[in-house]
């Protein structure tokens, strides 16, 4: 008898980092990644299935932009050199340990050659088991019933603060279809671009009428995705969710102040159909996701843990350990593979009693058997938290052998197991800061948005001209590289890094760049004079997404709204 559902979502995304720098920022934050977190993942997948029978059942959500990446030949070879790099710069450590004039150097020696071993494998895996070609090794584990891959954003645009519904649809038209493109088949779910989202709102037309904005689980179903997923907040109500909202169209964005919501009377033990649509949300359990991504008390800050930001100042290896979160940089201990592997068994246990007993209390307390959601940055797994993913390997393994009162689930298996009974409003909200937009949205980005939407305008304008694909293949060319580069500058990326002080500058320059491409492009196509040279260079650069179809920014009719039937959207429900 089973107790309840376990679904494990893996939300894996980076921004378009190809041709567009190397270090600090660049490629070489994929491929970090890459060798971190998803060759192991996929390593995981396998040796669960394939050494011990047992699937998975992971939801891992690939964004298109970041598939696209992975599927590319230039940066598949480039993540080869990066991985030859990292084992030359560990083979000179292992000739410089042990060093009689360096404190621990024979613990250096041991860490060194753990590395060496640990590099040889990632790139074993990578060039001789999944021929470079990581698309086709999630697209195996998703056709044996291991993985479920949902969609996003093509671009992970933030979707509540785009101004019009044809850049809406684009970014998920065109990411529902490069997954269906390079995994075989049509997601059913979806990534809400960091969980952003919006209801329907009424807005004044050019024309002076009302009209009526539909919510996005409206341009969610138009694309055949069946469910997304959310921050507990957003279902459970009691906090402040923002004070941003679009009131308008191409970029009429009002500042109003959103009240504190009360507890709705709504957990995340169930999913949920949304009102204006056949799609269903699912939140994230609060107390099973505290436990992992909480900076004071998640597992990951264990003082046995690798430390992230120390690395040796000639090899750029991680040779230590976290040791205490109040411990300065220079005072780390050194790393010890074996602590830390205990460390995750310990966890492991943790974790998979405390799913068992959030589970079984519910059941005793309602009489149903309910739902556990977590979602996480893929990348949290392996690339920030190093021993993450042999967590999380460990986590389902121990539910299928010790615990089968846990039905470990993908998200759309549970659906079609247990399809929603209530309908529930949700409020505009995001997984950010606040819970809001104000991280997108704020007085170091606002400049951003009146030049995205310039661009969604110009863009529809110049696609409406060319209902019918031109036969000037030229032509035909530059409006399909326009639609690509007007992607590639809505990434909600580059606001949220200039927010944060991650790569202020990086993400300035690189946003600019794609509108300099962009309006290149444009003025080429208006004034009739297409420079094929230097479309040729900047397709060479933006390679992404290379059978799209321009036409999916012609204009979509805004419905009107009869003066006696309008009636302002409810914030709340």
């Amino acid at each position: 008898m089973t107790v309840g559902s376990f679904v494990f979502m893996l939300h894996s995304h980076l921004p378009y980092y190809r041709m567009a720098g190397m270090w600090p920022f660049g490629e070489e934050n994929l491929y970090e990644c890459m060798s971190e977190t998803y060759v192991p993942l996929l390593n995981a997948i396998s040796e669960l299935y394939e050494e011990e029978g047992i699937k998975a059942k992971l939801t891992v959500g690939i964004t298109p932009i970041l598939a696209e990446q992975l599927n590319d030949e230039h940066l598949q070879n480039g993540f080869v050199e990066y991985l030859n790099s990292r084992i030359k710069a560990v083979s000179e450590d292992l000739e410089r340990y042990p060093d009689p004039n360096v404190e621990h150097s024979q613990h250096l020696k041991y860490l060194a050659k753990y590395y060496y071993d640990w590099f040889n494998h990632i790139k074993d895996s990578f060039v001789n088991k999944y021929n470079k070609d990581l698309i086709s090794a999630f697209k195996k584990y998703q056709d044996l019933g291991c993985i479920e891959i949902t969609t996003s954003g093509a671009t992970h645009g933030f979707s509540p603060l785009l101004a019009t519904d044809s850049n809406l649809n684009a970014q998920f038209k065109v990411g529902q279809d490069t997954t269906k493109r390079l995994f075989g088949k049509k997601a059913k779910g979806c990534w809400l671009p960091e969980c952003a989202y919006r209801q329907g709102y009424e807005f004044i037309g050019k024309d002076g009428k009302k009209k009526w904005r539909p919510a996005i689980e409206v341009t969610l179903q138009n694309n055949d995705i069946e469910y997304f997923f959310t921050e507990s907040h957003v279902i459970e109500g009691g906090n402040s969710v923002g004070e941003r909202r679009v009131v308008g169209i191409y970029g009429n964005i009002e500042y109003i102040p959103l009240p504190k919501r009360e507890p709705t009377g709504y957990d995340t033990y169930s999913a949920y159909w949304l009102p204006d649509a056949q799609v269903a949300v699912m939140g994230r359990n609060d107390r099973a996701g505290f436990q992992v991504w909480s900076a004071a008390d998640g597992y990951p800050g264990d003082g046995c843990y690798r430390e992230f930001h120390k690395k040796d100042d000639k090899s750029g290896m991680n040779y230590w350990r976290i040791t205490s979160p109040k411990t300065d940089l220079g005072n780390k201990m050194l790393y010890d593979p074996v602590l830390a592997m205990n460390q995750v068994n310990s966890n492991s246990d943790h974790y998979t009693t405390l799913l068992y007993h959030l589970l079984n209390d519910h059941k005793k307390a309602t009489g149903k058997e309910g739902l556990i959601m977590v979602s996480f940055d893929t990348e949290l797994y392996g690339h920030w938290w190093f021993e993450g993913v042999e967590f999380i390997k460990q986590v389902i393994r121990k539910i299928n052998n010790f615990i089968p009162e846990i039905e470990r689930c993908t998200a759309g298996e549970y659906l079609e197991k247990h399809p929603p009974v209530d309908t529930i409003q949700i409020p505009e909200s995001s997984w950010g800061q606040g819970g809001h937009f104000y991280v997108w949205m704020n007085h170091l980005t606002e400049w951003m948005w009146p030049i995205i939407h310039g661009c969604e305008k110009r863009i529809i304008d110049i696609v409406s001209k060319y209902e019918k694909i031109p036969e000037d293949k030229l032509l035909h060319r530059a409006l399909n590289q326009l639609a690509r580069e007007n992607l590639l500058l809505q990434s909600s990326d580059w606001p949220f890094l200039i927010t944060t002080w991650q790569a202020k500058d990086y993400a300035t320059e690189i946003f600019m760049e794609h509108v300099s491409r962009f309006e290149k492009i444009a003025d080429m196509i208006e004034n009739g004079n297409i420079n094929d040279d230097e479309l040729k260079k900047i397709e060479s650069i933006d390679n992404c997404f290379p059978v799209i179809d321009y036409r999916v920014y012609l204009p979509i009719e805004e419905g009107v709204i009869p003066q006696q039937e309008a009636k302002l959207a409810p914030l709340y429900q």
